[in-house]
């Protein structure tokens, strides 16, 4: 026999529901009163809000649910929450009474049930599996949440699943500005996957269509009328028609429904019967969902994975996650390694600590064990700094798009480089990985990574592998043979992150770079003997790195030229001002000052050629991790692509 626990509490005490009635009866405007010769002006409250939560098995996303919920920026005493738990296997119930012990006083009213057993239901056959009595207990608690709303002469309802972040605090308040019946705030993920269909099959399942992208990728912005909406959705009370909604068959209109029993479909047709449109929203980022777990997937294996995917973005997209103190205990630390490598390094500069503590939350959700390892400063030297330290260009280069020499911040970049590869070299590290502070890991970065360096391993015969570049050629690259996630590197731009071998840091310091210096970008592309400008190649002899690329790539830059908040260390520096010997030092009867018209026009002049971190689509791989869960398509979808303001 089971036992059913209720904690009901009220900022109102016993008469919670008679003070909501009376307080439903204030006027939603600021109003201006003019008596005799006195003006009056009455302030009106917000709509009042219930908001049904469903709980099962949510112990990893809760601690940041809650705190998300709690971040809205709209008045807690007009909120009112309706919580239920079941058939947990985890501590779900023990972190939403420690959350409502808390916060429970701030909000109205709070009506929290829970069944007090664990375990899951004997008719299934795992806690993933969805049959018909699970199904029906969603839709009883979903309509229980819908009566209590209307009980209680609420506003607004807002159905809400647990493994949902609003990381948007003005959700509510906007959601509720548009004045819409039913409207949902549309949520990213990992892949395709959102809370919204653009099309509906005539059996009542999911049909993808061309608005669906659209939407998703914020191609068309504003709010779209669809014929479902799901996990997040506001619905208002006010409207008379609303009265007709319901998630229960029987309620349907006789004959017109035989449809599956099914909350969200049952629900998005009592609407349509109703002739109720339901609308998504697009016109802010609003937050983060979670893809429903297949049956047969575990909260241990893929959902933790998905977890640190959404959550990396969300460190991407505002730098923090919102985890507040008292839930951070129910946080477990992820355990830190080095991906089977000999070290990991991340080139930052000193002065940039918001990229640094960006990349240290990273590193924490991924359990990566990364040293910081301090970028030479561009900001810090000087002419005669370089030429002190034997540095000398390489004659004739100019940047292919902007025809200028190298910047400081350039200079700097590859000598962050080559000083881990000196490091390599002095400490006999076998197999290191290089990233650099402004890039963004793909989902599932640690399972892929680990795929393609075993491909790597167990196929031999490479220096370099980039886990993220720019390409540069149109042509195909060949894929490695034997390998299903690596090609054959052609000419590429950025060094956001590779790993390298020893030989191969070897071989990238035997040429003796810094003795006809150019960029880092363009120095491996040479050096693996894959470069177009060939009046720079042959300087170099020994081009035998054997350099390969993971396919799909596994990181991506933070930011694009354009993008805002884009900034370039290597860009926007200064450039050096020609006055430096060029390789072999002056020629007999010259100043020896090197004379260098490639370089721009003028200081301040904008050039119109696109810079070397302009935005690219870059090509799919055939083949991707099967095991991974990323569709082919879902790489269609790139944060650049997403906005946080619109």
């Amino acid at each position: 026999m089971c036992s059913i626990v209720s904690v009901r509490c009220s900022s109102g005490g016993a008469f919670a529901r008679l003070a909501m009635m009376t307080m439903m009866l204030t006027l939603l405007l600021t109003t201006t009163i003019v008596s005799g010769d006195n003006q009056i002006e009455l302030t009106e409250q917000l709509p009042t809000v219930m908001v049904a939560v469903l709980v099962r098995n949510k112990a990893h996303t809760l601690p940041y649910f809650f705190s998300y919920l709690e971040d809205l920026d709209y008045p807690k005493d007009r909120m009112s929450l309706w919580i239920r738990s079941d058939h947990n296997e985890d501590r779900s119930i023990e972190i939403t009474k420690a959350w409502l012990k808390r916060t429970s006083s701030l909000y109205h009213s709070v009506d929290f049930k829970y069944r007090s057993e664990r375990g899951k239901r004997e008719s299934e056959k795992t806690s993933t599996h969805w049959n018909e009595e699970r199904f029906s207990d969603v839709i009883r608690l979903k309509q229980d949440a819908l009566q209590a709303a209307r009980m209680m002469w609420a506003d607004y309802i807002f159905f809400i699943d647990a493994d949902v972040f609003l990381t948007n605090s003005n959700t509510l308040g906007k959601l509720i500005d548009r004045k819409l019946p039913i409207v949902a705030p549309m949520l990213v993920s990992d892949g395709l996957y959102s809370n919204f269909w653009c099309g509906m099959t005539s059996d009542y399942y999911y049909q993808r269509t061309d608005d669906y992208k659209k939407i998703l990728n914020y191609d068309q912005i504003g709010q779209w009328p669809v014929p479902m909406v799901h996990t997040a959705v506001l619905v208002s009370l006010n409207i008379a028609q609303t009265r007709q909604l319901t998630f229960e068959r029987k309620n349907l209109p006789v004959g017109r429904y035989d449809g599956p029993v099914d909350d969200i479909i049952i629900f998005a047709m009592s609407a349509n019967y109703s002739g109720i449109p339901m609308y998504v929203c697009n016109e802010l980022l609003y937050g983060y969902i979670m893809v429903p777990l297949e049956a047969g997937e575990t909260v241990p294996g893929k959902d933790l994975e998905q977890l640190t995917n959404v959550l990396s973005y969300i460190v991407n997209e505002y730098g923090a996650l919102s985890l507040k103190q008292d839930l951070s205990r129910f946080v477990a630390d992820v355990p830190k390694d080095k991906l089977s490598l000999s070290h990991i390094y991340m080139i930052n500069l000193e002065r940039r600590t918001e990229r640094r503590t960006k990349m240290l939350k990273h590193f924490d959700l991924l359990g990566l064990d990364v040293e910081h390892f301090p970028a030479v400063d561009g900001k810090q030297l000087s002419d005669k700094k370089v030429y002190d330290m034997g540095i000398r260009f390489l004659p004739g280069y100019a940047d292919p798009f902007h025809k200028r020499p190298m910047t400081m911040g350039e200079i700097g970049c590859f000598l962050s480089h080559y000083n881990i590869w000196e490091r390599m070299v002095r400490l006999n590290q076998q197999e290191v990985l290089v990233l650099e502070d402004d890039i963004r890991f793909e989902p599932f970065f640690r399972r892929r990574a680990y795929g393609v360096l075993a491909d790597a391993r167990r196929i031999g015969g490479w220096d370099l592998i980039y886990f993220g570049r720019k390409r540069l050629q149109e042509e195909d690259e060949k894929w490695i043979d034997g390998s299903e996630y690596l090609v054959k590197a052609g000419y590429s731009y950025w060094t956001l992150g590779y790993v390298i071998t020893l030989e191969g840091a070897k071989k990238l310091l035997r040429e003796q770079p810094l003795s006809k210096l150019l960029p880092v970008d363009e120095y491996l592309p040479i050096m693996f003997d894959n470069h177009p400008n060939e009046s720079w190649t042959s300087h170099f002899r020994d081009r035998t790195l054997s350099a390969w690329s993971a396919a799909p790539l596994l990181l991506y830059p933070t930011h694009y030229t354009g993008d805002e908040g884009y900034i370039s260390d290597t860009e926007d520096s200064l450039r050096i001002d020609g006055t430096l010997p060029a390789v072999g030092g002056p020629s007999k009867g010259s100043s020896g000052m090197v004379s260098n018209d490639t370089r721009d026009g003028g200081q301040g002049q904008a050039s119109q050629e696109p810079k070397k971190g302009d935005k690219e689509q870059l090509p799919n791989a055939p083949a991707l991790l099967s095991e991974s869960g990323i569709g082919q398509g879902e790489h269609d979808l790139e944060t650049k692509n997403r906005r946080s303001e619109l």
